[in-house]
């Protein structure tokens, strides 16, 4: 089982820093950062708090490490037009000699859009672009030039040069819908979704008959899942953090109690673990976590 690191975006850039550089010492897979602008109001905070935009964090940690690989965990398709994103990835991948990952999701976070005049648009609208997006990126990523006549997205001649250093760019998908499971079959090289393993289970059935109707063998798709983590012996605050965060969404107590959810999601085909810092402290708190982590784990 791979282990990464989901450092939260709304902290000082020098503690960001500091988790992703001992991830890389320590032997952590990856490094993963999400793409928001602000808090929801809800799950991830009032919109003023502070937050960090994710392809400027993203290309900085690639530069300041050498082994992590990098991931968008995941790229909002309405902020990000598929031939601005194309040229940017071409150049991390280059960058990082050959570690990106690129996450896409639909887009879903209504404040964000509404301050910055984006149209979200429905949801079925969002899944279409999305795909198009993807393929997009392939043709800019593979051709020496691109003609592209979309329904939401349109290439003439297009050019992206230099190419990535990785001849095939891994795409990951993040989401859990029948539609948007249906794109992750035709499209992605990797799938990712919030969850615990029965969720994870239920949602691959799915993707497993999307697949069989793309034409596609299933396990050509890596799959990766993430839950809020929290290490204590306490066993009343364990029990409210996941009465607080979601018992779907949460892992709460003694070390190996995430040793035991690990080992369930990889008895669902999981073969990378995320895991968030929001919830592991501070400091050399943090640090402590992520240690006693992996090595129970390991």
């Amino acid at each position: 089982m791979k282990l990464s690191i989901w450092p939260n975006a709304q902290q000082p850039w020098s503690e960001i820093l500091e988790l992703t550089q001992h991830a890389e010492r320590t032997g952590w897979y990856g490094v993963y950062f999400w793409d928001h602008f602000m808090g929801d109001g809800a799950g991830f905070g009032p919109a003023t708090t502070p937050t960090l935009e994710s392809s400027a964090v993203l290309a900085a940690l690639g530069a300041l490490t050498e082994r992590l690989r990098i991931g968008s965990l995941v790229f909002a398709n309405t902020f990000r037009h598929p031939a601005v994103l194309a040229n940017w990835a071409a150049t991390l991948d280059i960058v990082t000699n050959g570690r990106l990952v690129v996450g896409l999701g639909a887009g879903w976070q209504h404040n964000e859009h509404e301050q910055y005049g984006i149209e979200l648009g429905s949801p079925g609208k969002r899944i279409e672009m999305l795909e198009e997006s993807c393929q997009v990126l392939r043709r800019l990523w593979q051709q020496p030039e691109s003609s592209f006549a979309g329904k939401h997205y349109q290439l003439d001649h297009a050019l992206c040069e230099p190419k990535p250093l990785q001849p095939h760019l891994p795409v990951l998908i993040g989401g859990k819908g029948d539609r948007m499971l249906g794109v992750v079959a035709r499209q992605a090289d990797e799938w990712n979704m919030w969850g615990l393993a029965p969720a994870i289970s239920e949602r691959s059935m799915v993707l497993e008959a999307k697949c069989d109707q793309a034409g596609r063998d299933p396990a050509t798709i890596l799959r990766s899942a993430q839950a809020l983590v929290m290490v204590t012996d306490d066993a009343q605050a364990a029990a409210e953090f996941i009465d607080r965060v979601s018992p779907r969404a949460a892992i709460a107590g003694p070390v190996e109690r995430f040793v035991e959810e690990v080992q369930q999601w990889a008895a669902v085909g999981v073969t990378e673990v995320i895991v968030p810092d929001m919830a592991l402290g501070r400091g050399s708190r943090r640090l402590e976590n992520i240690d006693a982590l992996r090595a129970a784990v390991l």
